[in-house]
């Protein structure tokens, strides 16, 4: 194996099995509130806290760390106006017959359609891409590994943290994205993956109630 660096760990806590179960669960229950919304509030959030967000899901473990990641976080009026329009023309396209009939069945319950005025109404959208090329240093151009794998563990830490600050949250995807190069500035080869649509709930936000049914852990899980 290659000679490497190294340095000793010296900043894990080790915490009682007590301590640990106890911690475990208060996760799981604060995780319990985080739900999709699709009705935002327009109050503003400000950049610092999702910035913050940002640089802990900067932290998630990457192949090679290399970091495939970026994260274009959209706070400009006139760019989410133009994101709505954008976005919107190509999900009127989805639900026009581009979904076909099984995954419009399997939305239904969600009661989601093309209009998307969250788009606009919350104060922050963030981007997500996955960078094909790149590596640790900010010029080099090597090739990415796992980079599916990295970006998707990174944006659970995103929503993760965003959530334990207090916000709210939507994944959206519209397909294609392609339009986020030209708004967002990012090159071709990137890919984007994801608008995470982040800020406080409206007065009438609702859940859902098939958003509500979450599988069992004997459902998700086994151990052998």
């Amino acid at each position: 194996m290659k000679d490497h660096k190294s340095i000793k760990l010296a900043d894990y806590h080790e915490l009682s099995p007590e301590q640990m179960l106890e911690e475990a669960n208060a996760f799981r229950e604060r995780m319990k509130t985080r739900h999709s919304i699709r009705a935002f509030s327009d109050r503003p959030v400000d950049r610092s806290i999702i910035a913050a967000a940002i640089a802990a899901a900067g932290l998630s473990p990457s192949g090679a760390n290399h970091q495939p990641w970026h994260f274009c976080a959209i706070g400009s009026a006139d760019k989410k106006k133009t994101l709505r329009e954008l976005a919107e023309k190509e999900e009127r396209e989805f639900y026009a017959g581009r979904a076909g009939d099984a995954w419009l069945d399997a939305l239904s319950p969600l009661g989601t359609d093309a209009n998307k005025p969250y788009l606009e109404h919350a104060p922050w959208i963030i981007a997500i891409f996955g960078q094909r090329k790149g590596g640790i240093e900010e010029d080099e151009v090597q090739q990415n590994y796992y980079v599916p794998e990295s970006v998707g563990i990174a944006m659970g830490v995103l929503i993760s943290a965003l959530h334990h600050a207090g916000l709210c949250m939507l994944t959206h995807t519209p397909k294609p994205m392609t339009f986020l190069h030209d708004l967002c500035g990012r090159p071709r080869n990137e890919k984007p993956y994801l608008l995470l649509v982040v800020g406080y709930p409206a007065e009438d936000a609702t859940v859902p109630l098939h958003a509500l049914k979450k599988k069992p852990l004997e459902q998700i899980a086994s151990f052998i």
